[in-house]
């Protein structure tokens, strides 16, 4: 997704809550025509102020975080971060949830991380001005979270080593254009139906993630066709468990811009141990 200018001064995150799984959600799931209007318009103004966009973009990565640091990462002061978020919270695009003296905002849902990246395929890129601009647009290609889940070069990767080692089968996770029916970049794929094998059920576990106690209310395996690499990403259930079991292992880490995840040099001999997952 494109990034958006940062304020001049270098903002601090503020306290963040640590990865953890993420609350179950039942995503969007029927094929059928919706059977009412929605309120395209009212939604598309939401997003459309800059300073709520970057607020989106920041919370983009699934975690919650507090208005100090949303305001900061926007480049606007306390009070107009206040207004805008209170805008987002009643058109239901983020909640909010009191802790102590702060309040903490998340995304109301990954549908809302889909609708951003989907925009993003059509919203003309912002022009890079700075090194800075440059270092955070190809750590975003490199690896990335997709709401809850891995995406990017990393995520891709992730995928096909699960693929090649059989704790996946039903496709070869290329996304092919001419070929595909329903399936578009940027968005939850359609067309193909992954099952997770016996043997990926022994392999995973020896990662310490439990298939029988995947986050409930929501499908166990899916995908995405990844924005930048054109490819598929694990979602879903699983993708999420595995992620915040690669963070538990200390394998990726959070990058100081939103959504930028790093792999860790422990993650790296781990992953090559485990699923001979190389990333160049």
């Amino acid at each position: 997704m494109p990034k958006a200018p940062r304020s001049p001064r270098e903002p601090t995150r503020g306290p963040a809550e640590p990865h953890k799984p993420y609350e179950p959600y039942e995503p969007y799931e029927t094929h059928e025509p919706l059977k009412q209007q929605t309120d395209i318009a009212r939604a598309a103004a939401l997003i459309a102020d800059p300073s709520r966009a970057r607020i989106l973009k920041c919370l983009a990565d699934g975690r919650a975080l507090p208005a100090s640091a949303l305001a900061q990462e926007a480049g606007i002061g306390a009070a107009t971060a206040s207004a805008h978020l209170a805008k987002l919270v009643k058109g239901e695009f983020v909640t909010v949830e009191q802790r102590g003296r702060h309040r903490y905002y998340r995304l109301f849902g990954p549908d809302v991380s889909a609708a951003l990246e989907a925009l993003a395929l059509i919203a003309p890129p912002l022009a890079i001005t700075s090194l800075k601009q440059s270092n955070r647009t190809n750590a975003l290609h490199r690896s990335r979270t997709c709401y809850d889940h891995l995406a990017g070069r990393l995520g891709v990767a992730l995928m096909q080593a699960l693929l090649d080692h059989g704790v996946l089968t039903g496709h070869d996770g290329i996304h092919r254009p001419d070929q595909a029916v329903r399936d578009r970049p940027s968005s939850y794929g359609r067309d193909i139906s992954y099952e997770l094998t016996g043997e990926g059920k022994v392999i995973l576990a020896g990662l310490g993630v439990d298939t029988d106690r995947l986050p409930p209310r929501r499908p166990a395996i899916r995908y995405c066709v990844d924005w930048s690499e054109h490819q598929h990403h694990l979602a879903g259930g699983l993708g999420a468990t595995l992620t915040t079991r690669l963070f538990d292992l200390g394998w990726v880490r959070w990058g100081a811009a939103p959504r930028v995840v790093h792999l860790t040099d422990e993650g790296a001999a781990g992953l090559e141990r485990t699923l001979g997952l190389m990333l160049t």
